[in-house]
């Protein structure tokens, strides 16, 4: 079902994800001659509005990670359709690919190894600058300098290097690098989970003023689910490959519906009622037939087993994949 069909056509979107599959050949063993796939994105549809930061949430492994790189075409998709700014980009060639990435940046979960050691801070920055043929030599030095400032750091950070930086001031960086080229999207991709919870505060904070001063879209990508519900606006759920509740935040925090959800959200510290999953995660390779998630639910019934439900909206803006609905 395609993003338009369950989530209404919103002419405040900024992109629009449609029906997207992301799967990953291997063979068995050395001798099979069949090809398998990791299914690591299966069928996932949503939008991000403008101004908007959409939280993705779910356990190690789910295919977060691959979805967002997949949205940034850092990986080919193999089916489905990505329209930006109603543009379909799916099948854009190397100019207009330039063109698009520019407007969709990504921060990456480890700041030291996105960051080239040999390279100054300057550097780093204005790297992207030059690539995308932003300004001359001089103009390209304010620049570095006022998105130093703009990240909360000072003018002579310019000429350090990496490894002069503490795990926050190098994150710090990366958001500077992301916001070179003035980008409309931003695929965070678990930005604080390598960071101390103090830093990580600073961090959430600082993107927050950024998305109201520049008035940017993100796709947030964690694990954390604290984390997930201080930033988004809405919040997506995914499980072994497709996206099982999406609603907003309070909603979906709130009143959880998918029984993935209500398991999940119960394994926040402090939670009355604790939900243990039991069984592990089916391979993405060999997924279970019928509802993804029916070989480790206590409410699925019989048809959860051979077919696989549709994603419903059940409220305002509140949509799940799952029979009981």
């Amino acid at each position: 079902m395609s993003a338009a069909s369950y989530m209404g056509i919103i002419m405040n979107n900024l992109i629009d994800i449609e029906n997207i599959r992301k799967y990953y050949p291997v063979n068995r063993s050395f001798f099979s001659k069949k090809r398998d796939d990791v299914k690591a994105v299966d069928g996932v549809s949503f939008s991000i509005r403008k101004c908007e930061t959409l939280g993705l949430a779910g356990e190690s492994g789910c295919g977060k990670s691959t979805l967002g790189r997949t949205i940034l075409k850092l990986e080919e998709l193999d089916s489905g359709k990505i329209l930006f700014r109603g543009s379909d980009i799916t099948n854009f060639k190397k100019d207009r690919l330039k063109e698009f990435r520019k407007e969709c940046q990504i921060i990456f979960q480890d700041p030291k190894s996105s960051l080239d050691p040999r390279m100054t801070v300057g550097n780093s920055i204005e790297e992207a600058l030059v690539i995308h043929n932003i300004g001359g030599r001089e103009s390209r030095e304010s620049i570095v300098e006022e998105l130093i400032t703009k990240v909360g750091l000072e003018p002579d950070f310019i000429t350090r290097y990496p490894h002069e930086l503490s795990g926050g001031q190098q994150q710090r960086i990366g958001i500077a690098r992301a916001l070179a080229v003035n980008p409309g999207l931003i695929v965070a991709d678990e930005p604080v989970s390598a960071l101390d919870v103090s830093v990580q505060a600073q961090i959430l904070n600082l993107l927050m003023e950024l998305k109201t001063e520049l008035k940017l879209s993100y796709l947030f990508i964690a694990h954390n689910l604290y984390v997930i519900r201080y930033i988004s606006d809405r919040v997506a759920i995914m499980y072994l490959g497709k996206i099982v509740e999406l609603a907003s935040k309070d909603e979906l925090f709130e009143n959880p519906l998918h029984p993935y959800t209500v398991a999940l959200l119960s394994s926040i510290p402090g939670s009355k009622d604790r939900k243990i999953l039991r069984g592990e995660v089916p391979s993405p390779i060999n997924p279970p037939p019928g509802c993804r998630f029916h070989t480790r639910c206590e409410k699925k019934l019989e048809r959860c087993n051979i077919i696989e439900p549709g994603m419903k909206e059940v409220g305002k803006g509140h949509f799940v994949m799952c029979h009981l609905y």
